[in-house]
């Protein structure tokens, strides 16, 4: 095939030429571009039609501000969103829509509950986020499903709507509630800690009564009047034993001077000398009462001594020395001062001894209270150990107790359905065009291959065509300048022909341009 000479030089652009082109190879280029566009406009028709419904969920925020109700369940929402997708997307939730809705059995070879399972997964497809562009926080999601059949689609989408609110709920209630009882778990160990910390404080305060830190003043106050009367007491017994001597040289100075006297010491007093002695026993019984209880071993020896000197009256006055008359009556009267300084010196020893045992146990409770002085120190850091434990346990039961009423409330709030939950904006839509396939876009992309098929057939049979159709190319192959030209005489039936391709071009034109137009129109209208 010889080159033509137009295609060995470049130059300006020759529209004459390409509308020549166009005249002459119209028909190569509207027949691909119809028969492209109709092949892929027909198959969009014969594509099986799947119809889309999708419902916008609304994420809401609690109702009661956070500053007074905390909510237990702190999980990222996106995290929350894709546990319970997996839950809802799980086989046994799904088999159950499949089942409510007999999904999947219509004609052709039946399938498996996995295979419906995973057709199903497809058919919804992934869970579109709607984001916040100012923090980025989810603010609704969409939930799509994909079936032949518009009205199945919307049932399953409300299916879906459904379990995904219902689920929400249900994962933030548990949620609150396993976590008001692990603290009340808490709780309760911190009670069993505190009561056994509360044991051990009175336990050891049981142990230490009288000891203690808070009673250290008045331990001091107490030792303070106790070594007061412990001074009164030596100071009286001082004062008793200077009269014992005292007694006891006038006793000695009668019997120097009466030698008749019979009565020695270990004579029995009578009955003056006995009635003395209880009446200053019975006065310091009252001064030790006014002072003490009855219980006070002093107070105790004081009531027995009296009781023994009771009983030696009693014996006094019916001894057989006491019914004989005159010469007893005459004894008496001779040696009634020496009775009476016998009965003062006894009087006066039982005042020692009482003195002395007064002495004794005012000393033993100095030393019990300086004893508790002395432990003090020690007292009180084991006391303060005990405390801190204490103090301790009750600041954690306090604490605890103070999150588990919260979380009570928080729970309470959940279960009222007044926490953050899922609520349907937009309810699942009725489709009523198909989403695939989109015949707008075949019948576009049919235009498109078309335009491509009629423009490589026209470029095909111009490559091959070796015929010369314009003068130029004539002009261009002759080796000398041409002087003159024949112009060209058409007979009548040449331009009778000339004026159908002309109109058959212009028809098939129209045709093709009315025909992607009725049928962009019908793709549109009809989906």
């Amino acid at each position: 095939m010889a080159e033509r000479p137009e295609e060995q030089a470049s130059g300006p652009l020759d529209l004459a030429r390409y509308l020549d082109l166009v005249r002459r190879r119209h028909m190569h280029f509207l027949i691909p571009v119809f028969v492209g566009w109709l092949i892929v406009w027909g198959i969009s028709w014969l594509l099986p039609t799947r119809y889309k419904s999708s419902t916008l969920i609304l994420v809401e925020q609690p109702t009661m501000p956070e500053n007074y109700v905390a909510p237990n369940v702190t999980e990222n929402l996106q995290d929350r969103l894709q546990s319970i997708t997996q839950q809802i997307l799980s086989r046994t939730r799904l088999l159950m829509i499949v089942d409510k809705l007999g999904l999947y059995g219509g004609a052709g070879a039946p399938m498996s509950p996995d295979e419906k399972v995973e057709r199903m997964r497809k058919d919804i497809g992934n869970i579109e986020l709607v984001r916040d562009p100012r923090n980025n926080e989810i603010t609704s999601f969409r939930i799509n499903y994909s079936a032949h059949d518009a009205h199945v689609a919307q049932r399953v989408t409300s299916e879906l709507t459904g379990l995904f609110i219902n689920e929400n709920l249900r994962v933030r209630q548990e949620q609150s509630e396993d976590t008001t009882k692990f603290i009340e778990k808490q709780l309760e160990d911190a009670r069993a800690t505190l009561t056994d910390q509360e044991a051990k404080v009175r336990q050891f305060q049981s142990m230490h009564v009288g000891a203690l830190p808070t009673q250290q003043a008045s331990n001091l106050q107490i030792l303070s009047g106790l070594q007061g009367q412990l001074q009164n007491e030596q100071d009286s017994l001082n004062t008793a034993k200077q009269q014992r001597v005292y007694y006891q040289s006038l006793l000695d100075q009668y019997r120097a001077t009466h030698p008749s006297a019979r009565l020695g010491e270990n004579a029995p007093a009578e009955l003056p000398a006995i009635e003395k002695q209880l009446t200053a026993l019975r006065a310091q019984l009252a001064d030790l009462s006014s002072r003490y209880t009855d219980q006070y071993p002093d107070v105790q020896k004081l009531k027995n001594q009296i009781a023994r000197t009771e009983r030696l009256r009693q014996e006094l006055l019916t001894s057989p020395r006491s019914k004989d008359g005159g010469r007893s009556d005459l004894a008496g009267e001779q040696n009634a001062p020496l009775l009476q300084l016998q009965g003062q010196l006894q009087t006066n020893q039982s005042e020692i001894s009482n003195r002395e045992h007064a002495v004794a146990a005012l000393q033993s409770r100095i030393g019990e209270y300086q004893s508790r002085l002395n432990q003090a120190p020690g007292t009180e850091q084991q006391l303060a150990d005990l405390t801190r434990g204490y103090d301790q346990s009750k600041a954690n039961y306090d604490e605890l107790l103070k999150k588990k009423n919260q979380s009570a409330m928080a729970t309470s709030m959940e279960q009222m359905q007044q926490g953050e939950r899922f609520t349907m904006l937009d309810p699942p839509s009725l489709p009523e065009k198909p989403d695939f396939p989109n015949r707008m876009k075949f019948c576009g992309f049919g235009l498109f291959v078309g335009l491509a098929l009629g423009i490589v057939v026209v470029g095909g049979f111009e490559f091959f065509d070796d015929r010369l159709h314009g003068e130029k190319e004539i002009k261009a192959m002759l080796p000398v300048a041409v002087i003159a030209e024949i112009p060209e005489i058409q007979s009548p039936s040449d331009e009778r022909k000339s004026r159908r391709r002309v109109a058959l071009g212009w028809t098939m034109a129209a045709f093709v341009a009315a025909t992607i137009l009725v049928g962009s129109t019908i793709s549109y209208v009809r989906g």
